[in-house]
Parts: C-alpha cells; sequence; structure tokens
C-alpha cells in the first residue's frame, strides 16, 4: 500500500489528505493530522473521494458530438483527434472573427482556475468568466485591495483564539472555502467566544449566537450602515487606530449618522434594540473576526455592501491584529496569467470592462468577461459576436444565473468544448467532451487561505483513471497543438516557478514529499510600511474609487425587484426568496452522483414557515412548486420556524444525474430557472440580482416525476 500526501480539492478548502494507493488504484483516503487547515478531520465530501475517482459513470475518454445539439449522441475519438478537431475549429474562428470571439468559462475556485484565463490570455481573447467573478468572493477582493491595500482573511492559524466573530452571509461549518475550512471554524468556536450571526435563516450557528440578526435578504447593506452608526455615535471605536490608520473617517461619519437602526429596522425586518446590541457586542469585544460569505455579493449594490461590512473591523481595530482579520504571508509566487500578453487593444474588448471597471478594468485584480454580456454576444452577436465557449469544470445550466436564457445563449455558439469529469446537461450541448482528472490524479498546489496564502499545499498525482488528463495539462497541450507562442511550458516549471517565487525554499517534488510548508504570520506591519493605498492608510473614502467616477462611501440602495422597489409585482408574488443554502454533502452542482452523499441528503429542500405552508396546503416533505417571473421550479417544503414568514429558502445547483440524458432533469428543481441576470447591475461589478427576488408557491398535485 502506497500512502501519498495531498491536498483535498472536492471543493476549494484545501484539507490535507492521506491518499493509499493498491495497485494502481485508490482505496482509502484519511484526512493528514499534520495538515494545520483540517488536522486530521475530512468532510462527507472528502470522505467521499475514492467513490468519486472509481465511480462507473466518470468521463474516461473524448467524445464528439454526432447528432444536433442536445441530441446525446456521441462517438468515442482518440485524444490526437480532440486536440486536432480543437485546435482546427478554434484556429479558424480566431482567424475569421478575432480572438475575443473565443470566450472561456469555468466554475468556482479549483486547482485549474487561473489555467482558464492563462488559455485565454496566449491564445489572445480577453473573454473569460467565471460566476464567482461578479457574485462570489472577488468583489470583496477588488474591494479591499482597493480600500486595505490587501485582502484580509480571519486568523485561524495564528495561535491567538478570536473573543468575538460575527458571522455574516456565511454558515462556514457546512463549507470550506479558501483555506478557511469548517475544521478551522470548528476549533475557534470551542474557546467559546462570543458570536453574532447575521442570516435570514435559523442555521446551527443561528441558533447558537449571543445576537441573531434575522435579516431580510437583500438588505444587508442597510443593516451595516445602522452598525456603523452605532460604533461611530457611541464611540465605540478604537480611536487611536481610526485617527493613525484609516483615512476619509470624518466623511464617513457625517454619511452614516442617518442611518440609524430605528430607521434601517422597517427594512431590514431586525429590531432596532437587536442591531444596537450586535454594533455594541462586536464593537467591545476583542479580538474580533468578520466572517463573510457570498450572501453578500448576489444584489446590485454588491460593492457597497462589501465596503460597508469591511469598515466593522477597521472602525473597531481589529485589523492585522492575533485573532483578528490578517492579511497573511503570500508564500507562493503570484500565478503567471499572461494578461500582459494581451495587448491594449484586446484588452479594451473585454466584454463588460468599460462599464464595470472592478470587474473587467482597470479595479479588477484578474480582469474577467461580463457573463450577461458575454451571453448576449452568443445570442446576438453585440457588440460583436461570441462563437465558440470552452467551459472547464463547470456545469453552467445549473450555475448560470437565468438558467433558460443561458441554454437559449449555449445552443447559438458555432463551436462548444467542455472538459469535465462527468457527462453533465451542460456537456451534452458541445461539440467535444474531454474527461477531465480528478484532483487525486493530478500535480498542482495552492496557497492558502486565498491571496493570503500563508500555507502552501502540494497536491500530488496518485492515480490514473482510463485517459484522464489534468485541465492544466490539456491547456498545454492545445498550446502547443496551436503553435501559440506562450503557455507551452510544462505544468511543473510554471509550478516550480511560483514556490521559487514565494522563497520557502521548496520546488514541487520536495513539497510533494513533505505535503505543505507555512510561513509564520506578521501582524501589525502597518506600523512600519503603512498600507498599500494612495493615502497609505485604509481608505474609509475610497480615491480610487473617486477617480473611477464611482461612489467613494458605502451607499444603500433597495434591490430592484422587493417588496418595496416593485410593489405591483409582489401582489402576484408576494414571498421573498434566498437561495444557496450551502448543503454539507455537495459543492455546488457537483457530487450527487455519489451514492454515499445522494444517500444522506436525496432530494432538495426549501425552508418555509409552518404558517406560510399551512396558508397553501404544504405540509413538511410535500413537494412544492416555487415561482417567480422567470419560471418555476419544485423543491421538497422544509418548515422552519427559524424563517421568516415572508421568506422562502431555496437551494441551488441540483440537477439529477440518476435520470435521462441530455436533460437529467436540470429543469425541475434547479433555482437559476428562478434568478435574474438582467440590469440593472452594479455599476462597480457587473453584479445581478440572486436573493431578495419575488416568488410565490404552491403544493405539488399528482405524480411529481411526470410534472417539470
Amino acid at each position: 500500500m502506497e500512502v501519498v500526501k495531498s491536498v483535498c480539492r472536492s471543493c476549494h478548502g484545501g484539507c490535507g489528505a492521506l491518499l493509499h494507493v493498491h495497485e494502481g488504484r485508490l482505496v482509502k483516503i484519511k484526512g493528514d493530522r499534520g495538515s494545520p487547515l483540517n488536522r486530521g478531520s475530512l468532510c462527507p465530501i472528502g470522505a467521499a473521494t475514492v467513490d468519486l475517482v472509481n465511480h462507473p459513470d466518470r468521463l474516461r475518454h473524448p467524445l464528439r458530438r454526432t447528432g444536433p445539439r442536445g441530441s446525446g449522441q456521441w462517438q468515442r475519438i482518440s485524444w490526437d483527434e480532440a486536440l486536432d478537431e480543437i485546435a482546427s475549429r478554434l484556429l479558424k474562428i480566431r482567424e475569421d472573427s478575432g480572438p475575443e470571439s473565443i470566450a472561456l468559462g469555468t466554475g468556482t475556485g479549483r486547482h485549474h482556475i487561473r489555467w482558464v484565463s492563462r488559455f485565454g490570455h496566449a491564445l489572445g481573447t480577453p473573454n473569460w468568466c467565471e460566476p464567482g467573478f461578479a457574485q462570489c468572493f472577488h468583489p470583496r477582493v477588488n474591494t479591499c485591495l482597493l480600500t486595505f491595500g490587501d485582502f484580509p482573511v480571519c486568523d485561524y492559524t495564528g495561535g491567538t483564539p478570536p473573543a468575538c466573530i460575527l458571522f455574516w452571509g456565511h454558515n462556514p461549518i457546512h463549507s470550506g472555502p479558501d483555506g478557511e475550512t469548517r475544521f478551522n471554524v470548528r476549533e475557534a468556536l470551542k474557546h467559546r467566544p462570543q458570536t453574532i450571526v447575521v442570516d435570514p435563516r435559523k442555521t446551527e450557528l443561528a441558533a447558537k449566537a449571543d445576537v441573531w440578526l434575522r435579516v431580510r435578504p437583500g438588505a444587508d447593506d442597510t443593516l451595516a450602515l445602522s452598525m456603523l452608526n452605532v460604533i461611530i455615535a457611541e464611540r465605540l471605536m478604537d480611536e487611536r487606530f481610526v485617527r493613525e490608520c484609516t483615512h476619509g473617517f470624518d466623511a464617513l461619519a457625517a454619511h452614516v449618522e442617518r442611518h440609524t437602526p430605528e430607521r434601517a429596522g422597517p427594512v431590514t425586518w431586525v429590531p432596532a434594540e437587536k442591531i444596537r446590541a450586535a454594533a455594541r457586542l462586536f464593537a467591545r469585544t476583542r479580538p474580533a473576526m468578520l466572517e463573510w460569505g457570498c450572501a453578500i455579493e448576489h444584489t446590485p449594490n454588491c460593492i457597497q455592501t462589501v465596503r460597508a461590512l469591511s469598515m466593522l473591523p477597521v472602525l473597531t481595530g481589529n485589523v492585522d491584529v492575533p485573532g483578528g482579520w490578517v492579511f497573511g504571508a503570500r508564500a507562493i509566487g503570484r500565478f503567471p496569467s499572461l494578461a500582459e500578453h494581451l495587448s491594449p487593444e484586446a484588452g479594451a474588448k473585454r466584454l463588460g470592462a468599460e462599464r464595470f471597471k472592478l470587474l473587467g478594468g482597470e479595479g479588477a485584480d484578474l480582469p474577467a468577461a461580463h457573463i450577461p454580456t458575454l451571453l448576449a454576444a452568443m445570442r446576438e452577436g453585440k457588440p460583436y459576436p461570441v462563437k465558440a465557449f470552452l467551459v472547464f469544470g463547470n456545469n453552467t445550466l445549473s450555475t448560470y444565473a437565468n438558467a433558460r436564457l443561458v441554454h437559449e445563449s449555449l445552443m447559438k455558439l458555432d463551436f462548444m468544448l467542455c472538459a469535465d469529469l462527468f457527462m453533465t446537461p451542460t456537456a451534452e450541448l458541445a461539440d467535444i467532451v474531454l474527461p477531465a482528472a480528478a484532483w487525486p490524479e493530478l500535480d498542482e498546489i495552492v496557497g492558502l487561505p486565498t491571496v493570503a496564502a500563508n500555507v502552501v499545499l502540494a497536491q500530488r498525482k496518485a492515480v490514473q483513471v482510463g485517459e484522464c488528463k489534468s485541465d492544466e495539462e490539456i491547456f498545454v497541450a492545445l498550446a502547443r497543438r496551436m503553435k501559440l507562442p506562450v503557455g507551452t511550458e510544462d505544468v511543473k516549471e510554471v509550478l516550480n516557478a511560483q514556490l521559487k517565487a514565494g522563497g520557502l525554499g521548496y520546488d514541487f517534488d520536495a513539497l510533494a514529499e513533505r505535503g505543505f510548508a507555512q510561513a509564520p504570520l506578521r501582524y501589525r506591519r502597518y506600523e512600519q510600511a503603512g498600507f498599500r493605498t494612495p493615502t497609505g492608510k485604509i481608505e474609509l473614502y475610497a480615491t480610487r474609487f473617486e477617480q473611477m467616477g464611482y461612489p467613494p462611501l458605502p451607499s444603500c440602495e433597495e434591490p430592484p425587484e422587493s417588496p418595496y422597489s416593485a410593489p405591483a409585482l409582489a401582489q402576484q408574488f408576494p414571498l421573498v426568496l434566498t437561495t444557496g443554502a450551502r448543503i454539507p454533502f455537495y459543492f455546488n452542482s457537483e457530487h450527487r452522483q455519489l451514492p454515499k452523499l445522494r444517500r444522506a441528503y436525496r432530494d432538495p429542500r426549501a425552508e418555509i414557515h409552518p404558517d406560510t405552508a399551512a396558508r397553501h396546503g404544504i405540509a413538511d416533505g410535500d413537494w412544492m412548486w416555487i415561482e417567480t417571473r422567470r419560471g418555476r421550479i419544485r423543491q421538497k417544503a422544509k418548515l422552519s420556524e427559524g424563517i421568516d414568514p415572508r421568506v422562502i429558502s431555496a437551494e441551488h445547483g441540483w440537477w439529477f444525474p440518476e435520470e435521462p440524458g441530455p436533460e437529467y432533469g436540470i429543469w425541475k428543481s434547479n433555482v437559476n430557472v428562478l434568478t435574474d441576470n438582467g440590469p440593472p447591475y452594479d455599476p462597480q461589478m457587473g453584479t445581478y440580482q440572486l436573493r431578495g427576488l419575488l416568488c410565490r408557491v404552491g403544493k405539488v398535485d399528482g405524480d411529481v416525476r411526470r410534472q417539470s
């Protein structure tokens, strides 16, 4: 039995893992007790890795579509045939319509995400996209880089436990994003910190919180401004830190003066006294950290919401201190995205860049295309046609908003490529499908927490399944086949360059033997170097925002579809829909074909208050319709006293791999049938509304299997 040290990437948490291999086959996985991110624990998803790798339905060889798009007709081809056809098709499209007519898409931040943009840049196209760049995490990254000059993360590995944790729009004990794993959070909770939870649902964290703020979905910006009001009005700040380390406090104080808890209460559905209690607790209990999640990034006021929340640790002096927010060590070199290979003229063609500068322009750390604009270019050819779409590790029909419009857009393409582990509803629309390697089948490195990167881990190839190749190897092979001027280096050459730049003294092979390396955290670095902003301070009044033509102070704005902004629509759709509750057995749209996980969580569930359910004749466990003006789906009712009677919480990512292809039940329970990707958009980031939408419900009568 060979035991291979690696890092689990079944989500993007980064738990240390030990892979047990017998005669070339993965037979067992265990957590690595030495890893500082999980200390031997594995979640249900990671524990099911053996079933994932050895699943009989894995894609194991390249496929070419032989019938109409979406017909489900395929033939097996060789890798040489696949690469030749892909290269030929892409070169022809690039020659006829320009490189910008080729777009790339990927899913949330896995091992290959930066390689997607790298290949796009090598190809000469600025149009690559990932849903999270406007809707998850990157609004926080780009905003904080402009506000702090760096990206702060929670200090879980420095040895000082937090005395207070504010969980806002985030349920990390059921997820493990970016190296801030569910196990780190649970370890911190063992020290019994004071906790504040902002969530429309009574989650496990909310049930045990010292203060739970049951916010109306979409009203986070108003709530955050009212908490800032309390901290400033009651002089609860860290006066010295604010005076010496921030820019624009007086302007912020005047700006939030009118945002009292009494004004915020009726809008947020949180009583004023609870808002005051939460603000006082967070300000008076130190060290404190803010654990924030993507729920705050699902409205068209996304960036200003992030700005407002980010000021809570700043005003209370919980930045770059043990047990608070820290800036990490950056012990891994920046990934070579080859963005410099794009000419200024090519970069200017990035769809949405001129309008949404924090997503695709000068305010972006890694510029990406605006997905609704990209989809419109596929359908309508405006402002120019997008003819090819290359999808790596993403089930687009389940994870992009307004799924039926997404389907219409993909059907217009001249060429589509999909690389994945399994056949999915999205892969069924492709011209060529490539069998991607799962994480135990490839070599990679990862620095975690993301951006901060004080822990660097090696992901080491342990087995080979069929003809599967890593996405990284596919990109290199295509770059060589197309004779591109850059992007042709071996994968390990790129990894070793990153490790060398990080300065830890390991190449890939040495790090792989060790498993991980950790750089010590340094605190209060600003005392010597200040902050990497134009003023050298944390910018409460954001000068870079002002230079780009955006408001320099955070503001609140009612979502475009809400009971207050659209009262006529609310007559037809009287309930407020929130989406995306975390399921501990799945990662977004993945893993539903794994029997162990599916037995634990068989069907999609939507939370509904018992009083609301009773009015519609719905009992616990009944299938119920959830409908918005864009369409309807069905999920099983989960009755809960912990949700407001005016709110419905639906799960995302659902499709049914056990159902017949090519659709696999994608239209039955997919919450993105209900979501919107239309304007108005966040003016800085292009974000659209995924939460706080208006809906109605009803009981599903008859045989649910026959209804859609």
